[in-house]
């Protein structure tokens, strides 16, 4: 969610959305899902490091590793320093929209022309992949920020839950007819140069006409204002972060968990952008297998999110995210000693069970220890901390990966390191407490 977004001065005019207007906000997670799967999970991640930077021939091991982390980290970056900005200039100017097109644009241009860095072109892959990358994470931002807009706050969780479910199925069904033209073209003797390209022009294409109801349906509600004397967009973007850090002190335990959240977010970050590379390099996984292993983690994901959801409401929030956390130390864990394809299948499952409990949950327990009242900030502060993480946890990944000579098993350790961590700091986060704190505001609670 943009952070300028997250108290905007710009109200709606208008009542709430209808249904039909609500499943063509939640279409738009169905339609940039592919993207996700395919570029930076499944296919391309793979496909860059063995063809488009392993085919240099002057590429230590490892380097090619680093070099795809160090594109992601570039382009959540890029992402991490310009939404505030964006986001105060889509809120003035009353232009969620418009820039929500523009972005949609630019992932789906600079995917499709992600078809053409061949063998070797690792520049213009790496600059391609940064651009989509951060199209596409502004796009994230923009069609969130929709979201108080057209919902009661009552009915938000819902709402974004379509969006939730869609994305999955969304991703799924890219993933599933990326397969089956693999599939057709390895039986005639095609080798990864020749299909990859292909499922990366199928992968804009299926963005590009799945986002289609989103933009003819959604409405921009927000009516724009006048920039305040002797002030900048960037100016009231930066003061925005500001203000959000600021007030997001008082509040300790949700600070805690805050920071938390960065440390096993760098974790699932890593994972999201190295499991393929992971699969392939270590465990010698081909494109049909990676593809399949993705499909079935996304259902245990979705799994996941549904019961840890329920077990949330019984035994807290707490209780339930540590449960989640350790569920991934044992899938790092059960992924560092697998030596045959069987132990990743399985390392696998407990991944999807993991991510869906962890990221149903996180969000679950920053709003219940946010003010009401200033739910929107304090979830854009959530934004830039996951943001931190998806910079953080690859590139350190890559970075052991290369100084270990490409020792992917080395480097896991890493994504270890910030699970355990963040178990412990998430100890410390006491729920009562927090509650206490929203409930009085900015008051200090002490404990």
């Amino acid at each position: 969610m943009s952070n300028a977004s997250i108290e905007s001065s710009s109200q709606p005019t208008s009542t709430y959305a209808g249904r039909r207007e609500i499943w063509a906000w939640a279409f738009y997670d169905f339609a940039n899902s592919g993207y996700t799967t395919v570029v930076l999970t499944t296919i391309y991640s793979a496909y860059f490091v063995a063809v488009v930077a392993g085919s240099a021939t002057t590429m230590s091991a490892g380097t090619a590793t680093l070099l795809w982390t160090l594109s992601i980290a570039i382009a959540n970056f890029c992402v991490l320093v310009s939404a505030p900005v964006v986001g105060a200039i889509a809120d003035y100017r009353a232009t969620k929209k418009k820039f929500l097109l523009f972005t949609t644009v630019c992932c789906v241009l600079s995917t499709a022309l992600l078809a053409f860095a061949g063998p070797g072109q690792v520049v213009l892959g790496m600059a391609l992949l940064i651009l989509s990358a951060v199209a596409f994470s502004a796009g994230e931002n923009l069609i969130a920020a929709f979201l108080p807009e057209i919902t009661h706050s009552d009915n938000m969780g819902r709402v974004s839950g379509y969006g939730w479910s869609l994305g999955y199925f969304g991703g799924l069904l890219t993933l599933g007819i990326c397969l089956a033209y693999i599939n057709r073209a390895s039986g005639q003797g095609y080798g990864a140069a020749d299909y990859v390209p292909v499922t990366l022009l199928v992968t804009a294409a299926i963005f590009a006409l799945a986002a289609a109801p989103t933009f003819l349906w959604l409405r921009e509600r927000a009516t724009p204002l006048p920039l305040p004397v002797g002030r900048s967009y960037i100016q009231i973007g930066f003061d925005q972060v500001c203000k959000t850090l600021a007030s997001a002190a008082h509040h300790r335990d949700l600070f805690r968990f805050l920071a938390c959240l960065t440390l096993y977010q760098s974790g699932v970050a890593t994972v999201v952008v190295i499991a393929a590379i992971y699969a392939q390099e270590v465990m010698g996984f081909d494109t049909q297998q990676l593809i399949i292993l993705i499909m079935v983690v996304n259902f245990t994901a979705a799994v996941g999110a549904f019961a840890f959801g329920f077990a949330q409401d019984r035994f807290g929030s707490v209780p339930t995210l540590a449960a989640g956390l350790l569920v991934w130390v044992a899938a790092i864990a059960v992924t560092f000693f697998a030596d045959e394809p069987a132990d990743l299948w399985f390392a696998g499952n407990l991944m999807g069970l993991a991510m869906g409990a962890t990221q149903a949950g996180g969000r679950a327990l920053i709003g219940q220890l946010t003010p009401v009242e200033r739910s929107a900030e304090f979830f854009g502060l959530w934004g830039l901390a996951s943001r931190a993480a998806a910079i953080l946890g690859p590139l350190s990944y890559g970075i052991i990966s290369q100084l270990s000579a490409g020792n992917h098993r080395f480097a896991l350790l890493s994504t270890l390191a910030f699970f355990v961590g963040g178990l412990l700091l998430l100890l410390t986060v006491d729920e009562g407490r927090g509650r206490i704190a929203r409930d009085q505001g900015d008051s200090t609670v002490v404990g």
